[in-house]
């Protein structure tokens, strides 16, 4: 057997998006190496699209002028040129005078044993030049003299003594030059950020700006904002913030308003982003005087000491020519005494940390993959803030550490455990010892998802050595997605010419060639209970814990229950732009993720999105319901009509009003807007142009003209409610004409029909189009709020219902027409879908005055596009194996800002029955089988429990309210026969066990919250 797999027992291949007209062949080189355009068309949106919404293009044009130097191509390096060059800027250099040696191995995932005597920096920079075909990558051998380094925006340093980042400081900080050394050493590590005298910061945290609408402005020497919204109004001290659209916490105060003349009415405040200016101090300055990021409280006093531990370090390594062996006493003896000397030298009296300094010099040999990819995500992130002006930088100290990997009693790894064994895994066996990395090895671990952050450990997995013992380890990866472009930018182990195959397969090879020695199996299944043929109890069984990489809550929250039931450890995490979590699931110990919930995201009412918008927002939302709609809902509805022979029995015994809008839909799409030709399709989409954007804004001014007030005597159109006006159809109005062409098109393709780009002929049919007049009518109800609509929904009119229904042509009568749904897909530019939202969205802001949104914004919004950069996946990644290594913690992180959390998991809450304590990972297990009136029993006897009511699923199979003669029926009845005649579905060959819930009354007759049942059964 290889050591890739690729299995064939994928259950749901056609549900993998294949879009034809995909573009699989390799970009032209660099438009951003050209300098001075500020195009946006100079960026490729298709490939950076998710990292577009989390800089934004003025910061990737920046980015787009920056040549970057990346010295020192060991594990960090690497990770570091990784992230840089998928990011997009000008150039990058790859610097290194040394040579591939087998321990770099470790975590230097482009190099192999054939590289071993080759230059690091030219061994992998084919390799990295592939990631990205935009970022010229070229590799560099010589010394780093004085004219090289002026020539790039941004150096990096990794593998540099202290001698040598002194003096290239002094050359970056007199030019202007940004710097950054990183440095990692075991389980430590060391950023310092010197980005010259004078730095701008162009937006401090990428966040969103925010606006309120205004209700009441006061007229004092300190005025107050009063807000509308019953929410916070998002601003913070200190922001600045503009004003629009007025005439004449909830408050926000903004100085001497006593002078201006008195509010009226209306208006919005909107925050402002403000420059801010940083001064750097040069490294010896840093060094002497540091300043530090703290990222961990409970560890308040590690960036002092490993402060001291770092320079002690060159010290040490220029004394001897070696860093301080793995876990030798004498060497870390010295080194403490040295570190405590520098310290006095330095006329230092703070208190340091000796047990840290004796653990930093015992594993500062040590290389390992998750903090390199863990630092090497922040280091790259501070390249772009460096390149871009986007984000707080690091200011200028951040040290960061893992010690909780560690055994809690650090003799159990001696020296003899962590000599050098000859093979790539000696950067780690430096830190935990050998019998470590045969538990490693070992592991068989199941990664869901090989998206970004599935690529990312993988390839971790694959450095530690997970899976590759020949017996007993394996990897098991699943992804039923294929490869899209917009993937590339931050799935390193897809190329171009990977674009439309499938996730798993194409990332197992691809970590089969950073180590030969791992064994991994591929599926491409979506996880849910369709698979649980393949995922079933052998499987989860032999496994040690599981990863999830995925994109959705559900598929989440299937695995964390999966793992739940198996008592399996999960390892979670998530990325949200520069943000990203890890959280880890242990058996017994800690809650699972399904313990705790996001709060839900704020709704739109009805009556706002029908009537009232005030909010770009709105607008897009109200374009993607008519988008599913007119050309989902209705083609549908039209189909299931021509094909389902129940269709109309079923339609009927909808409830409320829902039998009425679907007969009309299909009455719509089959008589009243069935068009034969194109040019029927072109008319269709002009009077619905008018319909929506002329005559129901005309009807809704007549049903409340501007100046109308309400019982209170307010103007009806104040606050949140904005006066709207009628468009007026101009063809040579392109986004007029951008609707037409792109509703008419939608329209053709779900009828079948050739579509048509030529807008100079549609503009010419839309032209002889005639519209009639409209005049508004009176006794026409509009609904001002969710309850009105509601209440005038109630009644549905059965007599039309009747009228429709008999209006509708016979089946037999369309043979031959076939109607086509269409899914939404936002990231095919030649489909019109977008056309269609960003145009419809755009008009009906323009009926509300609201500002419009460019394409780029409408996409994220309406596309609810989540934000995504390669430097946070690559942060959240690394942290996830530090989680493999210990199991212990939940991580927060926000590189951005830049902000650690670390946080203990909580706790698994504890419930009580009957004087038993239990928590999610307790069960009750019985042994089948048994009738369901010995199961009853069984439970009355051996936990004194009266079973009140019992399900499976979503069946319900027992209740003290069942009708006798049905209860009886049952009780005879085996548990396994039970859920067969009750759910009408046989028990597939693989289930072992059924799962019972359980509602209870003690022996005072109290309701009582209990745990499942694993009913196990004869097998």
């Amino acid at each position: 057997m290889s050591s890739a797999d690729f299995a064939d027992s994928s259950v749901d291949p056609p549900a993998k998006k294949r879009k034809l007209n995909s573009k699989t062949t390799t970009p032209e080189m660099a438009n951003n190496e050209a300098s001075g355009s500020s195009n946006t068309t100079d960026i490729d949106e298709g490939l950076y699209s998710r990292q577009l919404y989390v800089l934004g293009h003025d910061a990737m044009r920046r980015m787009a002028t920056s040549d970057v130097l990346i010295s020192g191509l060991g594990g960090l390096g690497v990770e570091i040129a990784k992230n840089v060059i998928l990011g997009g800027v000008k150039s990058v250099t790859l610097h290194d005078e040394n040579v591939c040696v087998l321990r770099d191995l470790s975590s230097q995932f482009y190099l192999s044993e054939l590289d071993i005597g080759k230059n690091r920096a030219e061994a992998c920079c084919k390799q990295l030049s592939e990631l990205n075909n935009y970022v010229p990558t070229r590799s560099y051998t010589g010394c780093l003299s004085e004219d090289f380094i002026k020539k790039f925006s941004v150096v990096v340093l990794t593998a540099s003594s202290r001698t040598e980042q002194i003096r290239i400081s002094e050359i970056t900080h007199a030019n202007n030059i940004a710097l950054i050394i990183a440095d990692t050493r075991g389980l430590f590590a060391q950023v310092f950020c010197d980005f010259g005298d004078s730095f701008t910061v162009h937006d401090t945290n990428g966040e969103p700006t925010v606006s309120a609408m205004i209700a009441d402005i006061s007229r004092d020497k300190e005025g107050i904002i009063t807000c509308i919204d019953d929410t916070r109004h998002g601003m913070e001290d200190g922001d600045y913030v503009t004003f629009s659209e007025v005439q004449g916490p909830y408050t926000f105060s903004i100085g001497d308003t006593s002078n201006f003349t008195k509010y009226e009415r209306g208006g919005i405040a909107s925050q402002v982003k403000m420059p801010k200016e940083l001064h750097f101090k040069p490294l010896r300055e840093a060094l002497q005087n540091p300043e530090f990021v703290i990222t961990d409280y409970a560890k308040f006093d590690h960036p002092q000491t490993l402060h001291l531990a770092f320079t002690a370090l060159h010290k040490f390594v220029e004394k001897h020519g070696r860093t301080p062996r793995p876990w030798n006493t004498s060497d870390a003896d010295e080194f403490v005494s040295l570190a405590k000397s520098i310290a006095v030298d330095g006329s230092n009296d703070n208190e340091f940390n000796t047990s840290l300094l004796e653990t930093f010099a015992k594993i500062s040999a040590g290389d390992l993959n998750p903090i390199n990819a863990t630092i090497g995500g922040i280091v790259a992130q501070e390249v772009m803030k460096a390149c871009s002006g986007k984000f707080q930088p690091i200011y200028q100290w951040l040290y960061f550490d893992a010690i909780e990997c560690l055994p809690s009693d650090c003799g159990e790894i001696t020296e003899e455990l962590a000599a050098p064994t000859g093979t790539r895994y000696d950067g780690q066996i430096a830190v935990f010892g050998k019998e470590f990395q045969k538990k490693i090895a070992a592991l068989k671990y199941f990664i869901v998802g090989a998206g970004a952050i599935g690529c990312e450990l993988l390839k971790n997995f694959a450095m530690i050595g997970v899976g590759t013992d020949d017996t007993e380890g394996r990897i098991f990866v699943t992804d039923m997605d294929l490869i899209e472009k917009s993937n590339l930018n931050r799935q390193f182990l897809f190329r171009p010419q990977n674009v439309q195959q499938p996730k798993s397969a194409t990332a197992a090879k691809a970590i089969v060639k950073m180590n030969p020695d791992v064994k991994i199996t591929a599926h491409e299944n979506r996880v849910g209970p369709e698979s649980e043929n393949v995922y079933d109890d052998n499987f989860f069984e032999n496994l040690d814990g599981v990863a999830n990489a995925l994109d959705n809550v559900d598929a989440r929250i299937y695995m964390d229950r999966r793992c739940v039931y198996y008592r399996k450890p999960l390892l979670e995490s998530g990325t949200l732009g520069t943000k990203g979590n890890t959280q880890v699931v242990i058996p017994y110990l800690s809650e699972s993720y399904s313990s705790s919930q996001d709060p839900p995201e704020k709704s739109i009412p009805i009556c706002t999105l029908k009537n009232f918008p005030n909010a770009i927002e709105h607008t897009l939302q109200w374009a993607r319901d008519s988008f599913e709609g007119l050309f989902k809902q209705n083609a549908e509805n039209a189909s299931q009509y021509l094909t389902d022979p129940d269709f109309m029995d079923r339609t009927l015994k909808l409830p409320g009003v829902q039998p009425l809008e679907v007969l009309e839909s299909v009455k719509a799409a089959l008589i009243d807007e069935r068009p034969k030709t194109f040019e029927d399709c072109i008319a269709w989409a002009r009077y619905h142009w008018q319909e929506q954007y002329s005559n129901q804004i005309k009807q809704l001014l007549f049903n409340f003209p501007p100046d109308q007030l309400t019982s209170t005597g307010q103007l009806f159109w104040s606050g949140p409610k904005r006066c709207p006006e009628a468009l007026t159809f101009d063809v040579n109005n392109s986004l007029h004409l951008d609707y037409i062409v792109a509703a008419a098109n939608l329209k053709a393709t779900v009828y079948g029909m050739p579509t048509n780009r030529d807008r100079n002929y549609i503009a010419q049919v839309v032209n002889r189009v005639e519209i009639p007049e409209f005049v508004p009518k009176s006794g026409v109800k509009i609904a001002v709020t969710d309850s009105q609509m509601a209440m005038n929904g109630n009644n549905v009119d059965l007599d039309r219902v009747t009228h429709i229904k008999e209006e509708l042509p016979k089946v037999s009568e369309l043979a031959g027409l076939v109607l086509t749904p269409l899914e939404f897909e936002k990231d095919d530019d030649t489909n019109f879908h977008m056309d269609f939202i960003v145009a419809s969205s755009n008009l009906r802001a323009a009926n509300y005055k609201i500002p419009l949104a460019d394409r780029h914004k409408s996409k994220l919004i309406a596309g609810k596009i989540i934000p995504a950069i390669a430097t946070t996946t690559s942060v959240v990644a690394g942290l996830v194996c530090l989680e493999l290594f210990k199991l212990v913690r939940k991580r927060f992180c926000q590189p951005s800002t830049p902000i650690l959390w670390f946080l203990e998991p909580i706790a698994a809450p504890k419930m009580e029955y009957c004087g038993n304590e239990w928590t999610l990972w307790d069960r009750f297990e019985v042994q089948g089988e048994m009738t369901l009136a010995e199961f009853l029993q069984y439970f009355k006897e051996r936990h004194n429990l009266e079973i009140t009511m019992l399900s499976q699923g979503v069946c319900m199979l027992y209740s003290f309210f069942m009708a006798k003669a049905k209860a009886q029926e049952r009780l005879g009845l085996t548990m396994s026969e039970v859920v067969k005649r009750v759910s009408k579905k046989r028990i597939e060959p693989h289930v072992r066990a059924l799962v019972f819930e359980l509602c209870c009354n003690d022996a005072d007759g109290n309701d009582v919250e209990v745990p499942y049942v694993k009913y196990n059964l004869l097998r």
